[in-house]
């Protein structure tokens, strides 16, 4: 047996995937670096058959979400069969060594692949040794409309669960027996009211987390035999914090999310509770995923000023110990992390963290801050370590991050609370969070820079439009920014439980037209120095959005701040973007910062022992 894991010297375009056995050592298993000259094809994802002999992997290319499969056998890291097109979300389901289950959707006409709407998501058996054309069409397409379904095989390869949705909110399960050809597809739950998971398999039981009848999650039991809501065992009930669960070692491990930060409790498959887990410190855990034959599993952890590192764990005795930490030299105790909790317009209370050099507030009169949000889609955003924002704090900055309403951080409520009629909410969170620092004197509005990317870009639009006169500078990156037409392209449509639609109803389409970025730019104003971002290959929003934006922005600005649109080529979303292009986008929007803020870096501001701590990279 191995442990796979990413690997990257500081230097390399892609992570590198390595293995080692648990007495060995390390071994490059695959390169992503070889997929192209330039470092812009990436690996999307990867899936190992139960026994770990095969794997499926996938290949994106200039950051599309249409990606090829290959499969591999991992004992002599060679090539298996043909390589599969158009795959597009959702990583292979093995069933034992015989094939995948895989979803993808009819390909666009020539012409509008990286903007045509996407509609029937279709999920299909692929048999090895066979090729694509003859694979069997499983579920979905236009019998079945669904715009998202995914599969997954239990551990004992005995049911295929899928999940099938048609927004990002809300899914529906079906499973289907796999020792009987014969069985049908039965739901375990129909419509899209609530959001559902199987967690694991074992002995026809499937363990469900659902917040059906229970907004923070909680995890039942049903027969795959007769699954039913209505008949099932609750293994951990709802609390007050919002849950998620894994499974490793025939365990259940809760996270549980509180004020934003992980707490992880070990439960037994009857849900008895065994231990609530030491972690490293305050942030966000990820992991405790395997086998349930094993009796290690590995968790990560990380904060605003703890890089990721990853960890093994003792089911047994709850005993952790470090396995990987990564190459990166300088003091986290230079840097202090902190939470805040400030009134929002409606008197909601917002939590938000704000970290910088322990010297910075004092050092500096008026230190920069880069506040940075998102606030939408069920999505939480907890702390993670990014050697550029430790660039920008060792420059004397303050990065905060707002976790305001329309994510997770209180479960369904708070996430509601930011959609559709409610997405003033998020705005109005996210300027509550500018005030408070201006309010307790951290700094002025002369020193705040506002972030966000996909959603938040659409949160940066429509603050810098409502509140121009907050903010000194502004990055909208890969922003949703045209609220009237973002359902026609790609998998737009599928937004619609967060936004709405403009075909809803009158209401909806003037709540729209009321926040919309690209229809709410005034001429004759001066707005904040504003650096929009995008890229030529974004196929999840379209970079019309940003063109749109900018372009107005540019026409009504009326003062000098400048106002320009970067647009990086053979580049995706984000995801597998080289990091030769990261480091030059991050390099740009700090020097945007910068200047624009009117600020030079000053080491002596800080002390001799101030460049210390500059970041450095083991090879």
């Amino acid at each position: 047996a191995y442990l796979y894991f990413t690997k990257n010297n500081g230097l390399q375009n892609q992570y590198a995937l390595y293995r080692q056995a648990a007495d060995g050592k390390p071994e490059l298993f695959l390169d992503p670096n070889t997929f192209s000259k330039d470092g812009t094809s990436s690996l999307a994802g990867i899936s190992f058959s139960k026994d770990g002999s095969l794997a499926a992997f996938q290949i994106s290319e200039g950051g599309s979400d249409w990606h090829k499969l290959v499969v591999i056998d991992t004992k002599t890291k060679k090539r298996v069969g043909d390589t599969l097109l158009n795959i597009k979300f959702g990583e292979a389901a093995w069933l034992n060594n015989s094939g995948f289950f895989y979803s993808s959707y009819d390909r666009p006409k020539q012409g509008s692949v990286l903007s045509g709407k996407t509609q029937y998501h279709k999920l299909f058996f692929h048999k090895l040794g066979t090729p694509q054309a003859a694979d069997e069409l499983i579920f979905g397409g236009e019998d079945q409309p669904r715009r998202y379904i995914s599969a997954q095989v239990t551990e004992d390869q005995s049911y295929l669960v899928i999940s099938a949705a048609n927004s990002t909110y809300g899914n529906e399960l079906y499973v289907k027996n796999l020792r009987d050809a014969a069985d049908p597809i039965k739901p375990i739950i129909t419509g899209f009211d609530y959001s559902n998971e199987c967690v694991y398999g074992l002995n026809d039981r499937l363990y469900i987390l659902t917040n059906k009848e229970a907004p923070n999650a909680k995890l039942i039991a049903v027969s795959a035999y007769y699954p039913s809501f209505d008949k099932c065992d609750v293994i951990i009930p709802e609390t007050e914090n919002p849950l998620t669960v894994s499974t490793c070692s025939n365990k259940f491990f809760a996270h549980y999310l509180v004020n934003a930060l992980d707490r992880v409790t070990q439960y037994n498959l009857m849900g008895a509770k065994e231990y609530e887990i030491a972690l490293p410190g305050l942030g966000t855990v990820s992991g405790f995923n395997g086998r349930m034959e094993d009796t290690v599993v590995y968790y990560s952890f990380t904060s605003y000023k703890d890089p990721l590192t990853i960890y093994s764990y003792n089911v047994s005795n709850s005993a952790s110990k470090v396995f990987k930490k990564p190459g990166i030299h300088f003091n986290s105790n230079e840097f202090i992390s902190e939470q805040v909790f400030y009134t929002s317009k409606d008197g909601t209370k917002i939590p938000m963290i704000l970290t910088h050099k322990y010297n910075a507030r004092k050092a500096l009169k008026c230190p920069p801050v880069m506040l940075y949000g998102y606030g939408g889609f069920n999505i939480n955003i907890t702390p993670a370590f990014s050697p550029s924002v430790l660039a920008f704090m060792e420059n004397g900055g303050i990065y905060a991050v707002a976790n305001i309403r329309g994510g997770a951080e209180y479960g369904e409520k708070w996430h509601q609370a930011g959609t559709k009629l409610n997405k003033q909410n998020v705005f109005d969170d996210f300027i509550a969070a500018a005030q408070y620092l201006i309010d307790n004197h951290i700094t002025s509005k002369e020193r705040i820079a506002i972030s966000g990317a996909s959603n938040g870009g659409l949160l940066v639009g429509a603050c810098l439009t409502q509140r121009p006169d907050l903010f000194k500078v502004c990055f909208p990156s890969v922003g949703v920014l045209d609220m009237l037409r973002y359902h026609k392209f790609t998998a737009g449509a599928g937004w619609a439980s967060d936004y709405g639609t403009a075909d809803d109803d009158k209401e909806m389409f003037n709540y729209l037209l009321g926040y919309s970025p690209v229809h709410n730019v005034k001429k004759n104003t001066c707005y904040p120095a504003t650096m929009v971002l995008t890229a030529d290959h974004d196929d999840r929003v379209v970079p019309m959005h940003s063109f749109k934006f900018a372009a107005a922005l540019q026409a009504a600005q009326s003062c000098t701040n400048p106002v320009l649109i970067t647009i990086q080529s053979k580049a995706g979303h984000g995801a597998g973007k080289p990091t030769s292009m990261l480091i030059q986008e991050q390099a740009d929007k700090w020097a945007f910062l910068f200047w624009n803020m009117g600020l030079n870096y000053d080491p002596d501001r800080f002390g001799k022992n101030f460049k210390s701590s500059n970041i450095q990279m083991d090879k």
